[in-house]
């Protein structure tokens, strides 16, 4: 009786090293509520949305645990949802809900779908058109189109803002495009 009191003792003490180290990586690697991986969530959560498409824009910026979410949606269930998804994730304390929702307009939906089909028509961009959310979202506010996302060189990026400048009816074109590096 006394020696298995002993081995289980001694296999008790074994493990428990190995357990605290294994919850202290953890907490390392991901299980603490750090920055890092607060915006990997947050951007996977936006993402996943539903609604989220090629003529919304949502951006994030991440505070201790706080997470402002900036930008625009043509929606204003796709606002709320936003903000419903970010709150659920482990370690955001406080969300600041700042995006936009675009007026509705029947001409800003013309030249939405005329904006869509004059960039992602030009054979140089089906590498972007065949994606499940497009990298270039197209903006349309009142008449002023802003193009944001990411495209892979200065030629895609130019080319963007020569196609969404041909459109008829549209009164300014911003291009915020990013070159991936």
């Amino acid at each position: 009786m006394k020696r298995s009191t002993v081995v289980v003792c001694v296999l008790a003490l074994a493990w428990m090293p190995a357990a605290a180290q294994k919850h202290e990586s953890a907490d390392r690697i991901g299980g603490a509520p750090g920055q890092d991986r607060i915006a990997r969530e947050v951007r996977h959560e936006l993402v996943m949305l539903p609604y989220y498409g090629v003529f919304d824009n949502l951006a994030f910026t991440v505070n201790g645990g706080t997470v402002t979410l900036l930008g625009q949606v043509t929606r204003p269930t796709l606002k709320s949802d936003a903000e419903n998804v970010v709150k659920r994730i482990e370690g955001v304390t406080r969300v600041e809900n700042k995006i936009e929702v675009l007026p509705l307009s029947d001409m800003d939906w013309q030249t939405r779908r005329a904006e869509f089909r004059a960039i992602y028509s030009d054979p140089s961009f089906t590498k972007y058109a065949y994606q499940a959310i497009p990298p270039i979202h197209i903006v349309v506010d009142n008449g002023h189109v802003t193009l944001v996302g990411v495209v892979e060189s200065e030629a895609d990026k130019n080319l963007a803002g020569i196609r969404a400048n041909q459109v008829p009816g549209v009164f300014s074109v911003t291009n915020n495009l990013v070159v991936a590096k």
